[in-house]
């Protein structure tokens, strides 16, 4: 995707490097993510309007500390460094950085010096996040001090001539309330942005960039239904009309009743050529007995294209393309940067694709955050109920079953998670949490039933907030509520006689159990 601007964000392993990025982009400017050792090649062929350098776990005087590539600092375009980006500066000019004394964790007022450049419009005195085990003894050569801590002399630098700044603390969190502020600050005053990146721009230059890709070729498009696939299908259709054919698979790993109401709203409603395929016998034989998550996900993968591949061939006229609705996260989690940054997880739109495809891939979304592409289905005039779906993972209730996957578990899981997304909703409580579902867990516990002792499987509540996934904390759900959702998985649902409530932050935890 061709962007007219761009602020690239170089990450050296902080928990909160999307989240600079996503900052950015609400900002109005495009931004991108890249690791530490990003070549100055591609940098420059990028062309950048500017550098932020993301915090990380690691000190800059460690053997095997990240180090990007020295020429960056000559490239003459502003620079910004937060934590370890901080560090590099004083790595590179000739500054001292030590293990502090005190340790900053948390909250910490940062005490202004000199307001122009990056604290204009800030007051004397401004909350800040900090987390950092070391701190700057001696300054680079050209910078000076703009701002200190209580505990930390200095807080913040500039060097005025070449445009560039550090910062100690971190101002993509909320927990810095002028973060934003101080962001713009840099992005428009100091880097001169424009400001004009927005989701109606993207649409409109998607629109293009497909047509001209696409040709007079025909386009496979994956329907799950989720947000993501329903926006992009709605996006293609209108950039090719009936060049789009969508294929829904069945695959077994629905939520309840979802297959039928996907069908009828894009045949309906969208009036888009749509393909029903039910596999899931197929899905459930090669998964039998596989309780490995990530081999769950590679047959999942790996069967989804095959099925893709049949269909396609029952498809009249030449289909050169699949559609995926693959996102930046997504992207971002699969990815290892070889440095600081590790996988987590390999997701069903990025590592689950076998190598040999005999597809072409179209994937407009993969730059792109889940809340973006909810506005971009807004523009496009995609019903509000489907646009607020809470996310559902490419390899669906396979990951949510822990341990090996049969009929029987699966049913008594929809039935579940139908209970609970139905009082969530009841309670208004939906909308207001980014994820909810529920795990059937590999355990068997004791329960009492009337006269009788039952030996019967245990579920796992899980719902979170969050804003793009990357980072979520557990939603704190009325006990009235959780109350009255576990009477009636236990009451309603013969099998299940204990349900538990998963208050698990990410990190350390994942969103997913699996």
């Amino acid at each position: 995707m061709e962007h007219t601007q761009c602020l690239l964000v170089l990450d050296f392993g902080s928990q909160y490097t999307q989240l600079i990025a996503r900052r950015v982009r609400e900002l109005g400017v495009y931004s991108e993510i890249h690791p530490f050792h990003y070549s100055i090649e591609q940098i420059k062929q990028l062309q950048p309007i500017g550098l932020i350098l993301s915090g990380g776990p690691m000190s800059v005087y460690e053997k095997d500390a990240p180090k990007p590539d020295p020429r960056i600092f000559d490239l003459g375009i502003p620079i910004l460094g937060i934590c370890y980006g901080l560090q590099l500066f004083a790595d590179r000019f000739g500054g001292k950085v030590n293990s502090a004394a005190r340790r900053e964790y948390g909250k910490a007022d940062l005490l202004i010096d000199n307001h122009s450049d990056l604290f204009t419009g800030l007051d004397a005195i401004t909350s800040v996040w900090m987390s950092h085990g070391d701190a700057l003894s001696q300054l680079p050569d050209g910078f000076e001090p703009i701002a200190h801590s209580h505990n930390a002399p200095i807080c913040a630098i500039r060097n005025q001539k070449k445009k560039m700044f550090g910062v100690q603390f971190h101002p993509e969190v909320v927990h810095t309330p002028d973060g934003k502020k101080i962001l713009g600050n840099f992005i428009f005053k100091v880097c001169g942005a424009k400001g004009n990146w927005t989701p109606a721009s993207f649409v409109e230059q998607a629109e293009k960039e497909i047509r001209a890709k696409v040709g007079s070729a025909k386009v496979l498009c994956a329907l799950s239904g989720g947000v993501d696939s329903s926006v992009l299908a709605v996006l293609l259709h209108r950039a090719i009309g009936d060049q789009l054919h969508c294929v829904h698979i069945n695959n077994g790993l629905m939520r309840k009743n979802e297959s039928e109401q996907v069908v009828k709203t894009f045949r309906d409603t969208f009036h888009i050529s749509l393909s029903y395929v039910d596999a899931t016998d197929i899905f459930l034989s090669r998964l039998a007995g596989v309780d490995d998550p990530e081999k769950k996900r590679k047959i999942i993968g790996k069967t989804f294209i095959e099925v893709f591949e049949e269909e396609a061939k029952k498809v009249s006229g030449s289909i050169e393309f699949l559609a995926q609705g693959t996102l930046y996260p997504d992207v971002i989690e699969s990815v290892s940067f070889k440095g600081p940054s590790v996988t987590i997880k390999s997701h069903h739109n990025v590592g689950g694709l076998p190598e040999k495809m005999n597809f072409k891939l179209i994937e407009p979304f993969r730059e792109l955050f889940k809340d973006e592409v909810r506005e971009i289905g807004r523009l496009l005039d995609v019903p509000a109920d489907l646009i607020g779906r809470h996310p559902f993972p490419g390899p669906g209730l396979a990951v949510r079953v822990l341990g090996d996957i049969t009929k029987e578990k699966l049913t008594l899981l929809c039935e579940a998670d139908d209970i609970f997304i139905q009082e969530l909703k009841r309670s208004n409580l939906y909308d207001k949490i980014w994820q909810a579902f529920v795990v059937l867990l590999p355990i068997r516990s004791v329960g009492v039933m009337g006269d009788g002792r039952t030996y019967e499987n245990a579920v796992a509540l899980r719902a979170v907030t969050s804003v793009d996934g990357m980072t979520a904390d557990w939603a704190k759900i009325p006990n009235d509520v959780l109350a009255h959702i576990s009477n009636r998985i236990t009451n309603e649902l013969r099998g299940i006689n204990r349900v538990v409530y998963d208050i698990s932050s990410k990190p350390p935890a994942t969103i997913e159990w699996e």
